[in-house]
């Protein structure tokens, strides 16, 4: 089974060659004509795809910036469309979206621009693009690796063994082992997001609320949480009935799903 690090790895490495198509794209419209026949092929190839890529790409670098480098979001985000107090649009608050929405710079009575849009777009594009570059840095550290990998692997280890004991009939146990694999994981992404639990002995539940109040999953998240707690309760702690096979399959495969989706 892959690691969460090398599905990181492989969604930058596409990103990184999307995006680096789009800049392609925008340095050859301000190439001369001897500089376009000569990576004609390559210039055809990306033609247009800073318009038409640059939602998908944001998108995406947004969600991956969010996990790995959390401190250059917001200012990835504000490349993008600016902090939303601009009171006019110049050459200091015209931005990425501006550009994408057609918004062009206005031009005085001898026709010329009063400030290049397509520079200043192109300009915040290559910010981003290397804001998203730098997260390749957090791969290269081997204290950053080793500590993801350890940590998804051992929770590998620990659902495989859950997931023998379902098949044993060990209902359960291998319950209560998927259960602690998401409280480790709950109390870590809790960790990466500076989000507070003030309780000494926090269950799932207190870390879902508290991953909720402070917006770092959202709502049909934390009842997929809420769920997965019942059925961990279930298995620890009510003694009017057994779990069902289903019911413990569900909180082994919503524990891998937490692990490999939520950072």
């Amino acid at each position: 089974m892959s690691t969460n690090l090398e599905r990181f790895k492989q969604d930058l490495k596409r990103l990184i060659s999307l995006g680096n198509d789009m800049s392609v794209d925008l340095l050859s419209r301000s190439c001369t004509t001897k500089q376009k026949e000569e990576h004609k092929e390559v210039f055809e190839r990306v033609k247009g795809s800073f318009e038409r890529d640059y939602q998908k790409w944001y998108t995406e670098t947004h969600a991956l910036i969010k996990q790995l480098v959390p401190d250059r979001l917001e200012e990835f985000i504000r490349l993008y469309h600016g902090d939303g107090k601009r009171k006019q649009i110049d050459s200091v608050t015209y931005n990425i979206q501006d550009w994408l929405t057609g918004v062009r710079a206005g031009e005085n009575y001898m026709g010329e621009k009063y400030y290049n849009d397509f520079a200043i777009a192109s300009m915040r594009f290559k910010t981003q693009f290397e804001i998203l570059e730098s997260v390749q840095s957090r791969f290269e550290s081997s204290l950053f690796d080793i500590a993801q990998l350890v940590r998804a692997d051992l929770f590998d280890s620990e659902l495989e063994a859950a997931r023998e004991l379902t098949k044993q009939g060990f209902l359960r146990g291998a319950g209560a082992i998927a259960g602690v694999v998401i409280e480790k994981h709950l109390a870590q992404v809790c960790s990466n997001h500076n989000v507070t639990i003030k309780k000494k002995d926090p269950t799932i539940n207190d870390f879902n609320d508290a991953l909720k109040n402070c917006v770092v999953i959202d709502i049909p998240t934390m009842r997929q949480i809420q769920r997965l707690a019942d059925i961990r309760n279930l298995c620890d702690h009510n003694k009017h009935r057994e779990p069902t096979k289903e019911e413990v399959i569900e909180l082994v495969d919503g524990a891998e799903k937490l692990c490999k989706t939520l950072f």
